[in-house]
């Protein structure tokens, strides 16, 4: 025997318009936040530069905007091709630029629980009750058939609990998008600054080769004059110290060339040959920063940013920590129709709905609401002192860039008169020597002082171009 057993009741038309208009207030009654008041903490910084900073600090923009973009700043042609193939192809970079999308991808998911969310289903069924576990003793076969529009278990945030959450997911996007612009910042700071060393490696290393050159020309010599009784085997001792020395200094500068262009492909993701750099003299002069900066410009910077938006994700959690103490309550709603047979399940008389509130009270957790309070709210504190840490390594970078700046602008100055010194000492030497007037280990001593300090005013030069990049990065750097 077959049995049409719909269990669901037909809705009058004041019911359907009852719980419509029930979804549509809960809707509208959301909204009431435990969320905390957000205020900025106040930065425990100098308010500005230049206080106990050299006579060049207050070189600098008045406003992250003045900052030049990186083309500008760094005006060499080879090195756009490199920082853009990083930029592209740097894995580090494509992992920053995923872990936005993650970010994004989970603000948008917390932002639809704020929503109800409407579903149709449709759904079958046919049953067999054997005849002594049927109620009238025979065996009986039963069908359902439902077909249904509604929403399950949507909540009505009076306290502001998915509204919080919904925050600090955003919150946290915002973050990662501030974090991928700060690695952004820092890798073609890394860039720059591996180009710039293997500029200062080849113009080292050309000074090396042509140092070794010229010395190994001078051993000949002096071998000769030691054959022919001129000269005494401490002058040929001296000489072949010296020819190896600088092949030494050659041999590492060639090793230190071939590992900062092995760092340069890895950090362009190997996706362009690394040129041949040329002399660090001859790269084009970085651009100037105009004068002028306040210390709360570094608050634009995007790390600081991140660890605010940090901060502003860890308040919204205390929020909807807060709100767990409170009741609440979900509706589940649904509109369709039902029939024990297919063919009548959009017939006459066959509408059914659902309409299903559920208030829930927390009595007796064991603490577990209290305790994730305190969590959230010690979260909060480590968040404002990671923010705080933030702004003050802000501050330091700036400070010691300016500082770099000015004392390397002091020590490259004083290393070239030094390096003009020893070049017109050693011209001096070699005259006096073929005068007869000075020993040709004087010579060599002289030699010697000339080529370190050529190297010293390549590593000079190299340590202020990489104050002057520093200097960019902390600024926050023009992107």
């Amino acid at each position: 025997m077959t049995e049409r057993t719909p269990e669901i009741a037909a809705a009058p038309r004041p019911v359907r318009r009852s719980l419509g208009a029930a979804l549509i207030a809960a809707s509208l009654l959301a909204g009431c936040s435990l969320i905390p008041a957000y205020e900025r903490p106040a930065a425990p910084i100098p308010q500005t530069f230049g206080a106990d900073q050299p006579a060049a600090a207050p070189d600098l923009p008045a406003a992250a905007e003045a900052l030049p973009d990186w083309q500008r700043y760094f005006p060499d042609p080879a090195l756009h091709a490199l920082v853009e193939a990083a930029l592209a192809n740097n894995r580090d970079m494509r992992i920053a630029l995923a872990r936005i999308e993650e970010a994004r991808a989970l603000a948008g998911v917390a932002r639809a629980d704020r929503f109800p969310t409407l579903a149709a289903q449709a759904d079958g069924s046919r049953t067999r009750t054997p005849a002594d576990l049927s109620s009238t003793g025979s065996a009986r076969t039963s069908s359902r058939y439902d077909a249904n529009l509604g929403v399950t278990a949507f909540e009505l945030d009076f306290w502001g609990r998915v509204a919080a959450l919904s925050d600090a997911a955003r919150a946290q996007y915002l973050a990662s998008d501030e974090a991928a612009r700060s690695f952004r910042v820092g890798l073609i700071g890394d860039v720059v600054g591996a180009w710039y060393q293997l500029a200062a490696l080849a113009e080292q290393s050309q000074l090396a080769d042509d140092t070794l050159k010229t010395r190994e020309d001078s051993l000949d010599l002096i071998r000769k004059r030691y054959d022919a009784g001129l000269a005494s085997d401490l002058d040929v001792l001296a000489a072949e110290s010296l020819v190896e020395t600088v092949r030494a200094q050659s041999a590492d500068l060639k090793r230190q060339r071939a590992q900062t262009e092995n760092a340069l492909r890895l950090l362009t993701g190997m996706a362009v040959p690394v040129p041949a750099a040329p002399a660090a003299s001859n790269l084009p002069a970085l651009a100037e920063l105009a004068p002028g900066l306040p210390s709360d410009v570094l608050l634009r910077r995007p790390d600081v940013r991140a660890a605010e938006q940090r901060l502003i994700a860890s308040n919204a959690n205390i929020g909807a920590a807060r709100a767990a103490f409170f009741p609440r309550i979900a509706l589940t709603g649904e509109f369709g129709t039902a029939s024990g047979a297919l063919s009548g399940l959009f017939g006459s008389g066959s509408a059914a709905w659902l309409f299903q509130p559920v208030l829930s009270l927390p009595l007796f957790d064991a603490g577990r609401n209290q305790a994730n309070l305190e969590v959230a709210q010690a979260r909060k504190v480590q968040a404002v002192a990671d923010y705080e840490k933030s702004v003050q390594q802000a501050f330091r970078e700036v400070a010691d860039a300016l500082a770099a700046r000015a004392t390397y602008r002091d020590q490259l100055a004083a290393q070239e008169a030094n390096l003009r010194a020893q070049q017109a000492r050693l011209e001096r030497v070699k005259a006096r020597e073929r005068a007869g007037i000075s020993s040709y280990l004087e010579v060599l001593d002289a030699s010697r002082d000339a080529f370190s300090a050529q190297q010293t005013v390549v590593t000079t030069r190299l340590q202020l171009q990489s104050a002057r990049i520093a200097l960019y990065k902390a600024l926050g750097g023009g992107v």
